[in-house]
């Protein structure tokens, strides 16, 4: 573990530290999750479905849902955000997206976001309450966010847009 000095550190920060160093002693201890994500949209925007696949410990769990008028992109970071909500304890995750902009999102963009009081450069910032949902979300988990090609024969992939659109299809 990292030796960290703490002269002239005020109490609030060196209780901040103390915390951080807590909560990255339980991670080492955390369960390892592998989910998989997937979103669809029929047209965009239009009726569309979501889903995950989560395996920890030589077990799966499939969720699924969707809502009658949104975008893929929506369905996309609602896939990852309802897979993490469903996680019942902190945890060590690797998630799978074929959606370059969840991965970025979180990866690159969310930083300034955030900063920015969730708005782009530009101006306002689309799907702002589901991003807002996922820095929150993210905050209890150790996560490592992996890009797959979709439709190019990754199973899992493959497995969760199968459901995604049943899904979709469900509420049409």
């Amino acid at each position: 573990m990292t030796t960290i000095d703490y002269t002239l550190i005020d109490c609030g920060v060196h209780l901040r530290v103390q915390s951080i160093l807590r909560i990255m002693a339980s991670m080492s201890e955390a369960p390892e999750v592998r989910i998989y994500t997937d979103g669809s949209c029929d047209v965009n925007p239009g009726p569309g479905g979501w889903a995950a696949l989560l395996r920890a410990k030589g077990r799966e769990k499939e969720i699924s849902g969707g809502e009658p008028d949104t975008t893929n992109n929506r369905m996309e970071l609602t896939a990852a955000l309802k897979a993490l909500e469903a996680l019942k304890e902190s945890s060590r995750v690797m998630l799978y997206t074929d959606s370059e902009y969840l991965k970025r999102g979180i990866n690159e963009w969310m930083p300034n976001w955030r900063e920015r009081g969730w708005k782009r450069k530009g101006g306002k910032l689309a799907n702002a309450d589901l991003w807002q949902a996922l820095d929150q979300a993210i905050q209890q988990h150790e996560i490592e966010w992996h890009w797959v090609r979709g439709h190019s024969g990754h199973r899992e992939n493959q497995r969760v847009d199968r459901l995604a659109k049943q899904a979709m299809l469900k509420i049409k």
